[in-house]
């Protein structure tokens, strides 16, 4: 439990870390994003740029700092949306049943059966490059998930004794979703979204990596993944340094989704003696 408890502070602080950074990134950066200097190109990790120099004389330490911003608004508002679309769907479907269940998981079936990654494409494609239309993107694709979920709970938890009860009561239907039905479904929503956030970054930089994403002259870890693979034998920082806060990144967010569910969990809570955290 202690070592658990240990990756979990670990992991937030990795990412408390790396949303200074991008908050502060003006503050923070040695350089600008875009700054050019030819003469530096190409130039290994070292005191002048301990990250190095890419192709055209970037620093990458710079560079990473302003792509942590875009990464991690790109997944915050991302799933900021397509969550909420997603557990009212789940839960109109749980809760009416019948017809209207049909309709709506048949749409939700509809769109599971397109693989994520290739619906994003055809529609960054049709929409065209763009901060905004990467998040509506990413949101149109990530709501499903959150659908089926919720419409599981929802289709326990509308059987229970307490809805019932407030059913005899008259309470209308509006109001036994709200008041008793949503927040009994909420924990595992919440687990699943903490996950989706990692999941949302990793595909804004799949994105960015094939220029589909945000306009050129805004700074991605995908786009410099993108402009890093022509160096590969040459100059393995340029590649390196954006696939390890990726992958840092992503690691950090999915260990705190775990412990999360484990604290949520009254199960998992009990079983591990309930002081992870």
């Amino acid at each position: 439990m202690r070592q658990r408890g240990l990756a979990f502070w670990l992991s937030a602080s990795a990412v408390g870390v790396i949303v200074v950074a991008a908050a502060l990134a003006e503050a923070l950066s040695p350089y600008g994003p875009n700054e050019q200097d030819i003469a530096q190109r190409l130039q290994a990790p070292g005191l002048t740029h301990l990250l190095g120099t890419d192709e055209v004389g970037r620093d990458i330490l710079s560079r990473l700092i302003f792509g942590a911003r875009i990464s991690l608004l790109v997944g915050v508002i991302a799933v900021g949306v397509s969550c909420p679309v997603g557990v009212l769907v789940g839960l109109v479907a749980g809760y009416a049943g019948r017809r209207t269940d049909d309709v709506l998981m048949r749409i939700t079936d509809i769109q599971l059966a397109v693989p994520t990654i290739l619906l994003a494409i055809a529609v960054v494609a049709v929409l065209g490059p763009g901060l905004w239309n990467v998040i509506l993107t990413l949101s149109v694709t990530g709501w499903t998930l959150y659908a089926r979920l919720t419409r599981g709970e929802a289709l326990t938890i509308k059987s229970r004794d307490f809805v019932q009860a407030a059913r005899a009561t008259g309470a209308g239907d509006a109001r036994i979703m709200v008041r008793h039905v949503l927040p009994n479904v909420l924990s595992p929503v919440i687990v699943v979204a903490v996950f989706a956030v990692a999941n949302m970054i990793i595909l804004e930089a799949t994105l960015s990596f094939l220029g589909l994403g945000v306009e050129p002259r805004v700074v991605t870890w995908g786009r410099m993944l993108n402009g890093g693979r022509l160096y590969l034998s040459t100059a393995w920082w340029l590649t390196a340094f954006p696939g390890l806060a990726i992958f840092v990144t992503v690691l950090a967010v999915n260990l705190i989704g775990d412990h999360l569910r484990d604290w949520l969990d009254p199960r998992l809570r009990n079983t591990l003696g309930g002081d992870q955290l």
